[in-house]
């Protein structure tokens, strides 16, 4: 049976109209125009997105594991203790700064400024450095050893019980203890103490109004580091962590079946950033660590941290809203534009559906734009509830 005239110019009609419909511009723009805005936005506020993976799956982590000296603390101790057996405060300083003054550790720093004025540091040779228990050198043909409690755990060494009382002290209110150990015995200690960050605070409380597990892990004595994990809020601990055995952390916390995100800035973090979920070095850390993460922070500012979930989430919510439009606008007008209702005299020419695709396309850019109203600025102290 021959299709009349009118027929066929119809059916060309309906043709054309769903052709034009049903060009998947919206589809192919949903996620590329929140991708390119959420790392734009994430840029602005000081967080660089070196794998975009890292950012999308920020918003299902569920442990938040964060180096304590130079990312919950300011990482500029200070010597506020000296105690020597059978030796002066002084000469303890003195032989102390002489064994850290070839290293470039942040505690053996505090410990050579502290010791000042003429004469004020022992000469040292064959300085060594023992990776994650101390540094050793040799002083007037002696030996001499700086380091703390893993330095003691692994030369078999006891506190004398003249030290004890004065360090238990130290340690009460957070301070970090090395002793000075000549041969085989402890000649002295020194109390050095980092101030906490006061934003760390208000970056713990939001997290864990987010729902988030927050872990401090160091290498600072297990009292030391419990009593600045009290006085941070954070739901664990881990201390007396040696750095090779930092990303072992990682990996128990992910036994758990936990997603983790490392967050630290040294040189022992890189292993940990690597293996966790997501790694967020702190800018100012070291290259190393900046090269190991996924997410890097301009500022020492750990409440970023919680920018990046708000960003995370929200980035993927638009990308749901845009392809949740663009499906269903495709859904619904494609029948129409093949005449579904043109029984009922309704039907849809080219030019509308022109204008329709031209508004897909305008309302999924337009949703994806909305994403430069979130507020991804750390949060003051008394703004976290």
């Amino acid at each position: 049976m021959w299709l009349a005239v009118g027929d066929v110019d119809d059916a060309v009609v309906r043709v054309v109209t769903v052709l034009v419909i049903s060009c998947p511009h919206a589809l192919g723009l949903a996620i590329p125009l929140t991708t390119s805005l959420s790392s734009a936005m994430a840029a602005r506020n000081g967080i660089l997105v070196k794998d975009r993976l890292a950012l999308e799956q920020s918003r299902t982590i569920d442990a938040f594991l964060f180096d304590k000296t130079g990312t919950l603390t300011k990482g500029q101790h200070t010597v506020v203790g000296v105690a020597g057996v059978g030796l002066e405060e002084d000469e303890v300083l003195r032989l102390a700064g002489g064994v850290e003054s070839d290293s470039e550790h942040p505690l053996a720093r505090a410990i050579v400024a502290a010791a000042t004025g003429p004469g004020s540091l022992a000469k040292a040779t064959d300085f060594r450095s023992i990776t994650g228990r101390g540094v050793e050198a040799t002083i007037d043909g002696t030996s001499y050893a700086m380091g703390g409690p893993a330095l003691l755990r692994e030369r078999t060494l006891a506190e004398p019980d003249e030290l004890a009382a004065t360090t238990d002290g130290w340690k009460a209110r957070g301070a970090a203890v090395l002793y000075l150990v000549r041969s085989d015995s402890i000649v002295g200690a020194i109390a050095l103490e980092d101030e906490v960050r006061p934003e760390a605070r208000a970056a713990v409380r939001e997290l864990q109004a987010m729902g988030r597990k927050v872990v401090m892990i160091t290498g600072d004595a297990r009292q030391v580091a419990e009593a600045v994990g009290s006085d941070l809020g954070v739901d664990e601990v881990f201390a007396e962590v040696l750095p090779e055995d930092k990303d072992a952390k990682v990996a128990e916390l992910q036994a758990r079946g936990l997603k983790v995100a490392m967050v630290g800035d040294g040189v022992n973090d890189a292993p940990a950033l690597a293996r966790a979920d997501v790694g967020i070095a702190i800018g100012a850390g070291t290259d190393v660590a900046i090269e190991s993460a996924g997410l890097i922070l301009a500022s020492s500012d750990p409440r970023a941290v919680t920018g990046i979930i708000r960003l995370s989430q929200a980035a993927y919510r638009k990308s749901l809203q845009n392809l949740w439009w663009a499906a269903g606008y495709n859904v619904a007008a494609i029948p129409l534009a093949a005449g579904a209702l043109a029984w009922a005299g309704v039907s849809m020419p080219p030019a509308v559906a022109a204008v329709l695709m031209s508004v897909s396309t305008i309302v999924v850019a337009a949703n994806a734009q909305l994403l430069r109203r979130l507020d991804l600025r750390p949060k003051l102290p008394d703004e976290v509830g």
